[in-house]
Formats: structure tokens, C-alpha cells, sequence
């Protein structure tokens, strides 16, 4: 791993001490080790970064906190510690959907698997309606504003019912 990474080390300590390559072992034994290991710090910083990012993309494709520690060679609490979010949890059933019931109409708001909120409903002059496609709101609140507008929309006039 030394030959292999020994290049890129190299490099990072030339740009950082503005010495040319054969040039930069000319410093003081101490300002060269400094340099040397400021060079590792910069590349043990990327290789956490690229781990993390490789964890979370094994998780967001489903692999467990299991896998992960068996992989990295710790347990499943040290992959779930390591990577808190790597692996989504499976929300409750009942989570993501909720009824709204308004001007004597009812809308059901579900959340998508992509996280987004859409929203169906029936007024209650009896029209059915539901969120445009392609478009689900951020938040279960502004599906709910458009859903409540919908069934306001389709409420029965009183001063109809004679």
C-alpha cells in the first residue's frame, strides 16, 4: 500500500512545502517528517471520507449494519456507531399515511418510497381529485394545504342545500 500511495504523498507534501520534488528532502529531518505525516493526514482524511461514502451507498442499496461490520471487520453496533445513517430503518406501517378530513370532504396523504407527499381525495360534492404527478410536496404539511384546498374547493354550498 506504501508503493502504491508513496506517489500521491509525494505530491502533497511538494505543494505543501513549494519545494519541487527533488528537491523536498533538502529540508531539516523534522520539517520533512512534519511534512510527511501532514501528507497522511490529508489521505487518511479522503480514505474516511470515501469510506463513509461507500458505506452509505452499500446501505441506501440495502445492505444491513451486519454486513457492513463483517465487511470492515467490526460488529453490527460498531458498523451501526461507525455509520449512523448508512442503513434507513423501515418506517412503521402506519407511518407515512394519515386521513384529513375537511368541508365534509376526506383526503388520505401517503408519503412516496422516495420520501416525497402525495395526496387523494373525494369532496364532498362527491368529485375525486389527487396530487398532480411528478410533483410530490416536501412536506406532509404542504400536501395537506393542497389536499385542504381541494376539498374546500368541492364543498357543498349551503345556501344550495334548500
Amino acid at each position: 500500500m506504501y508503493d502504491a500511495l508513496n506517489p500521491l504523498a509525494s505530491a502533497i507534501r511538494s505543494r505543501e512545502t513549494g519545494l519541487s520534488a527533488d528537491r523536498m528532502w533538502d529540508a531539516s529531518p523534522v520539517e520533512v517528517a512534519l511534512s510527511v505525516l501532514a501528507a497522511w493526514k490529508v489521505m487518511d482524511g479522503e480514505v474516511k471520507r470515501l469510506t463513509e461514502r461507500a458505506a452509505m451507498t452499500a446501505g441506501s442499496y440495502g445492505a444491513s449494519y451486519e454486513q457492513l461490520g463483517a465487511v470492515w471487520g467490526i460488529t453490527r453496533q460498531g458498523a451501526r456507531k461507525k455509520w449512523p445513517d448508512a442503513v434507513s430503518r423501515p418506517a412503521p406501517a402506519t407511518a407515512g399515511k394519515s386521513t384529513l378530513a375537511l368541508f365534509g370532504g376526506t383526503a388520505e396523504l401517503a408519503q412516496s418510497t422516495s420520501g416525497g407527499w402525495g395526496w387523494t381525495g373525494r369532496g364532498a360534492d362527491g368529485a375525486s381529485g389527487k396530487a398532480p404527478d411528478g410533483a410530490p410536496y416536501a412536506t406532509a404539511e404542504e400536501a395537506a394545504a393542497h389536499a385542504g384546498a381541494y376539498l374546500k374547493e368541492h364543498a357543498l354550498d349551503i345556501g344550495d342545500q334548500s
